[in-house]
């Protein structure tokens, strides 16, 4: 039992230091070039949309119904289009909870009188007038602080994968940036209105509904930023 619990960490950290073994020496590899509808964990958005309106006839106009000017829209309009999505995120957040707890509690229990019987039903010797006497107490103080500041500004190019019933747009994309032995990692997917689209073709990143948007890295800067294998291990049994 002690030696598989020695062996615990070394099993749970093996993939991650496996892993950093291999590329000892090297800096992080950057990942292909893939289609991201053939990743396997990838599957189609389906939203509430409305029903099926007909576009109205009109043989002798000169204005096709869904352009938005008489000339080619260049926006991001079908599947395999590129968008570019404006990430610029400043949020700066601070709380403070303070909590505190008193309980003082006394019990008190006696019968004098047990018809009559309190000498045979009691061991000798016992007062039937005390029977029960117990406190307690409890006090509790807690405080605790968060403060959190952000500030990403990015632009990352990102592919239709899908068109919604409604016209609505799924985009996702995905971008490397290798510095040194250190890879930035930047991911966005969500769902965008091609309204929202500027005459530039970007979108902010604030109009994508539900937006996934992730940034990260890893490489040897962000290793020597998580705690040990074993430290997080304890953090996650120890209840103390």
């Amino acid at each position: 039992m002690r030696a598989a619990l020695l062996l615990l960490p070394l099993a749970l950290s093996g993939c991650g230091s496996l892993e950093r073994l291999s590329r000892v020496g090297r800096p992080p590899e950057l990942s292909e070039v893939r289609n991201p509808t053939a990743d396997p964990a990838w599957r189609p958005v389906s939203m509430p949309m409305p029903g099926v309106q007909e576009a109205p006839s009109a043989a002798n106009s000169l204005w096709r119904t869904g352009s938005r000017t008489f000339l080619r829209d260049q926006r991001a309009a079908q599947v395999g289009d590129l968008v570019t999505v404006l990430v610029t995120v400043a949020d700066n957040a601070q709380m403070q909870n303070r909590t505190q707890r008193s309980r003082a509690g006394t019990d008190s229990l006696g019968i004098p009188q047990i018809f009559g019987m309190q000498t045979r039903w009691l061991p000798r010797g016992a007062s039937p007038a005390s029977l029960l006497d117990a406190s307690g107490g409890q006090t509790s103080d807690g405080d605790g602080t968060v403060k959190r500041g952000e500030t990403i500004n990015l632009r990352l190019a990102a592919t239709v994968t899908q068109v919604l019933p409604n016209g609505n747009l799924v985009v996702t994309g995905k971008q490397e940036v290798r510095v040194s032995a250190e890879l930035r990692e930047l991911s966005v997917q969500g769902v965008i209105r091609p309204e929202d689209i500027a005459s530039d073709n970007t979108i902010r990143h604030d109009r994508l509904a539900e937006a996934r948007i992730a940034y990260g890295g890893r490489g040897t800067l962000s290793d020597l930023q998580q705690p040990r294998y074993g430290q997080q291990l304890l953090d996650a049994v120890l209840p103390f």
